[in-house]
């Protein structure tokens, strides 16, 4: 998938050709950075207005003041200062300092990235990819993916390589997106070391290596990624490309289900039901089923429903028990579709009638607070 930037952050670096002001701005003496910049600012000159708006930007020797740094960052970026139009875009993307507008925000982009600068070229790809503030045009986003990417932009590279593997904007092409997202993942950018895992695991673009595959796993995992903790706790359970140890799938999958991961919290229910790597407790496994199935998790769902039915780990509960079950046959479990009409030939119609209703409630509030 493609990197969503939040809020797409500005460039800070001070524009200060004297060293005394540079050295200044570095110790964070921004007193002295004010008393060099702003006398050549308010006579028009570029580097000084660009500094001017970095202060008031980051509220840095003075209060911050989002209009104040916009003002700056465009009088600046008027006279083709690269930085201050980069800083200028994103201001108008997020809508800091001055009303939001894509279409101003993709104007400065283009004229800071037609003078080379990477995260403008970057930026001006996503807008392209997202439609904001122009037509929604993958190759072009590409063009400018591309681009940036080339300026080592690990962002750009990730997203280059997505548009590679999904074939969106250019014929699809597992190698090319290998390269990319290798390129970016050797700048520790989490998300390319989950994919090119992905990419080892799956053998798309390179030879099929599960060793290969952990490594780069465990690299993003390292970093918080939550998918690749929960794809690392997949491995450990089944042991590809690494000795089966359920003690360290249980602590992967922990790791991702408590960032919520859906995947990894029916994993670590489905850990608790067999034992397998901690003491087994029903109860937790239910727990964890209920968060997984809250979020969609077609076969959480099938299990929480098995549960509600044997009484494992809650009360039994035919109701409920065919409520979850139908719930996951309607995502196409054969499993739950079989147990839904089993549950159903010893429910009354009345019983029947309240699991519908449940099923239809839950689905209506997506889930919220439903057990």
């Amino acid at each position: 998938m493609f990197t969503l930037l939040k809020a797409l952050r500005r460039s800070t670096v001070w524009a200060v050709p004297e060293d005394d002001a540079l050295s200044a701005g570095s110790r964070g003496d921004y007193a002295a950075v004010l008393k060099i910049s702003q006398p050549p600012a308010l006579k028009g000159e570029a580097w000084a207005q660009f500094n001017m708006g970095v202060m008031y930007d980051n509220g840095q020797g003075m209060v911050q003041d989002y209009a104040e740094a916009a003002k700056w960052f465009k009088l600046a970026a008027q006279q083709g200062y690269a930085s201050a139009q980069f800083n200028l875009g994103v201001m108008y993307s997020n809508g800091h300092g001055l009303v939001q507008d894509y279409a101003e925000a993709v104007k400065w982009f283009r004229l800071a990235a037609q003078q080379g600068v990477s995260s403008s070229q970057y930026n001006l790809g996503l807008m392209y990819g997202k439609g904001q503030g122009v037509v929604q045009d993958y190759a072009e986003a590409a063009i400018w993916y591309r681009l940036a990417a080339q300026q080592g932009n690990a962002s750009a590279q990730y997203n280059l390589g997505v548009m590679y593997a999904n074939g969106q904007g250019l014929v699809q092409d597992f190698v090319e997106a290998v390269k990319w997202y290798r390129l970016a993942a050797q700048q520790d950018y989490a998300s390319a070391q989950y994919n090119l895992g992905v990419m080892y695991a799956n053998g798309q673009g390179l030879v099929q290596d599960y060793a290969e595959a952990v490594k780069w796993y465990r690299l993003a995992a390292q970093q918080g990624y939550a998918s690749a903790q929960s794809n690392l706790g997949f491995v450990y359970s089944n042991g590809q490309g690494v000795v089966q140890d359920y003690a360290e799938a249980v602590k992967w999958y922990r790791l991702a289900a408590q960032q919520g991961n859906a995947l990894a919290q029916f994993n670590l229910g489905v850990m608790y039901n067999n034992g397998q790597g901690l003491v087994q407790d029903y109860a937790e496994a239910v727990n964890w089923y209920r968060l997984a199935a809250q979020q969609g998790n077609m076969s959480a769902q099938s299990n929480l429903g098995v549960a509600y039915e044997k009484g494992q780990g809650v009360v039994q509960d035919y109701v409920k028990a065919h409520c979850w079950s139908n719930l996951a046959a309607v995502k196409g479990d054969a499993i739950s579709v079989k147990n839904r009409d089993i549950l159903a030939s010893r429910m009354t119609a009345e019983q029947i009638a309240e699991a519908q209703k449940l099923a239809r409630d839950c689905q209506a509030n997506q889930f919220k607070d439903f057990d």
